[in-house]
C-alpha cells in the first residue's frame, strides 16, 4: 500500500510498515525536530509540516496511519477527552477523509481511551468511522509480546473500505505469561519520578516510555539490576525498546536538545508491532469468530472490538498477537555506555514519596533501593532506618 504516515514522530509506524512491503509517499509532523529525523530515514517521502494545512491527499495513497496525540486520553495527561487541544486533532484525520475516502485507516493512541469517560473517545471515534462506510475494528496490543522488554499497551484501530479489519487485527494470538517478580534474579523497571500515588512497574523489563514533562524534561524510568544498582537506560537502549536502530533519532539534535529525543521515543509507535500491522494488511489471516461477545451496555469499553458492518461486537483476545519472548533485561542493556546510575537525590526523593504513599511494593524493592542510596553515599550501610528517613525527608 502507498501510505500517508500522518502524526508520524519520528517513523514507527512508517518503518514498521515498510518493513512489511508497503511505502510511506507522505509524512506529516509539527515538530521540527520529528522532521529531522523523517527527513534523514524517508529521503524519498514527501514532507508536510502542519497536517491543519494539508487540503487533501493525493489518489494514490491507499493507507493512512496515524498515532494522535495522547495528552488529553491518557491517565498521565490532561484526561479532557477527545474534545482535548491536542487529542482532537484526530479531527483533522477525517476532515481529509471527507475530501477523499481512502480505503484503509489504522490509527493508534492509549488504552486508557477505553476507559475514560465510559470510552467516550473510542465511540466517538468509531462512530465516525461507521458514518464514512467504514468496519473497523480495535485491539489493546502490548510491545512486550513482540520480543522487546518493554511492558507498552496501545489501542490499533483498524478501518476498510474493502478488507476485514477482524482478519487483520485478531488472526494471530500467542499469549505470552509475564516474568513473576524476583528482586534477586530479574531486574526491574519503574519510574523514580513516582511513588506516592502510584508506580509505573515492570518485571524484567522497563514500564511504558514516556514523552517526557511537559516543559520538555526526560523522564527516563530506572532500572534495579539483580546485584542492587539502579541506573537509568541511555538514549540507544530505549531506541532499541521501540525496535529502532540505536542512534535513530539523533538528527534531531541539529534543531533541539540532546533532551528532545526521549520525548520523540516516548511518542513513537513500536516497529514490530507496525510490522506485524503491516503483514497482515498485506495478507489478512483469518478470525476464529468464538471469539465474538456481547458488547457491555455501559461502562468502559473492552479491550478488543470491532464492527462488521451490522453489529458492534467484543472479542476476547490478548493483547500478544506473537507472544515473542524478549530477552532478560539486563542482557538487553548496553552497559558498555549509555546507562548511568540514578542520582543520590533522585534515590532519595523516591524514597521520601514511598514514605507518605500507602501502595504496596513488592517484597526487597524499597529496601534494594535503600542500600542504592548507602552506596551513592548516603550513609553508612549500619546506620538505622529512621536515620535514614531523616535524610530521604
Amino acid at each position: 500500500m502507498r501510505v500517508a504516515g500522518l502524526f508520524a514522530g519520528i517513523g514507527g509506524f512508517e518503518l514498521g510498515l515498510q518493513r512489511s512491503g508497503h511505502r510511506a509517499e507522505i509524512l506529516c509532523d509539527v515538530l521540527p525536530a520529528a522532521r529531522e529525523v523523517l527527513t534523514d530515514h524517508f529521503p524519498e517521502s514527501e514532507y508536510h509540516h502542519d497536517i491543519a494545512r494539508l487540503r487533501s491527499l493525493p489518489s494514490s495513497i491507499d493507507l493512512i496511519c496515524g498515532g494522535f496525540p495522547c495528552q488529553d486520553l491518557s491517565q498521565a495527561g490532561l484526561a479532557a477527552g477527545i474534545q482535548g487541544e491536542r487529542s482532537g486533532l484526530v479531527a483533522e484525520i477525517f476532515r481529509l477523509l471527507s475530501r477523499r475516502k481512502v480505503s484503509t485507516v489504522v490509527l493508534e493512541n492509549v488504552p486508557f481511551m477505553l476507559q475514560l469517560n465510559r470510552g467516550h473517545a473510542i465511540r466517538a471515534i468509531t462512530a465516525e468511522l461507521e458514518r464514512r462506510g467504514y468496519r473497523w475494528a480495535y485491539r489493546v496490543v502490548d510491545t512486550y509480546g513482540f520480543g522487546l522488554p518493554q511492558r507498552r499497551e496501545r489501542v490499533f484501530i483498524v478501518a476498510s473500505t474493502f478488507l476485514d479489519p477482524a482478519e487483520v487485527l485478531f488472526a494471530d494470538e500467542v499469549h505470552l505469561a509475564r516474568p513473576q517478580s524476583s528482586i534477586a534474579s530479574l531486574a526491574h523497571g519503574f519510574y523514580w519520578t513516582e511513588g506516592r500515588g502510584g508506580l509505573g512497574w515492570a518485571v524484567d523489563a522497563v514500564p511504558t516510555l514516556k514523552n517526557g514533562s511537559t516543559i520538555g524534561i526526560p523522564s527516563p524510568p530506572a532500572i534495579l539490576l539483580p546485584g542492587g544498582e539502579i541506573v537509568k537506560p541511555g538514549l540507544n537502549d530505549v531506541e532499541r525498546m521501540q525496535g529502532f536502530a540505536p542512534d535513530w533519532t539523533i538528527a534531531a539534535e541539529r534543531v533541539d536538545r540532546k533532551a528532545v529525543r526521549w520525548s520523540l521515543v516516548g511518542s513513537a509507535v513500536s516497529v514490530p508491532v507496525a510490522q506485524w500491522l503491516g503483514k497482515r494488511l498485506a495478507q489478512p489471516g483469518k478470525m476464529d469468530r468464538s471469539r465474538l461477545a456481547q458488547l457491555p451496555s455501559s461502562g468502559a469499553m473492552p479491550k478488543a472490538a470491532m464492527f462488521d458492518g451490522k453489529r458492534i461486537h467484543s472479542v476476547r483476545i490478548s493483547a500478544d498477537p506473537l507472544g515473542i519472548r524478549p530477552p532478560h533485561l539486563t542482557d538487553f542493556l548496553d552497559r558498555s555506555e549509555g546507562t548511568t546510575p540514578l542520582s543520590l537525590k533522585a534515590t532519595l526523593g523516591f524514597l521520601r514519596r514511598t514514605r507518605t504513599a500507602k501502595l504496596k511494593f513488592v517484597p526487597g524493592f524499597i529496601e534494594a533501593v535503600e542500600r542504592h542510596a548507602v552506596a551513592m553515599g548516603a550513609l553508612p550501610d549500619d546506620m538505622p532506618r529512621r536515620q535514614l528517613d531523616l535524610i530521604a525527608a
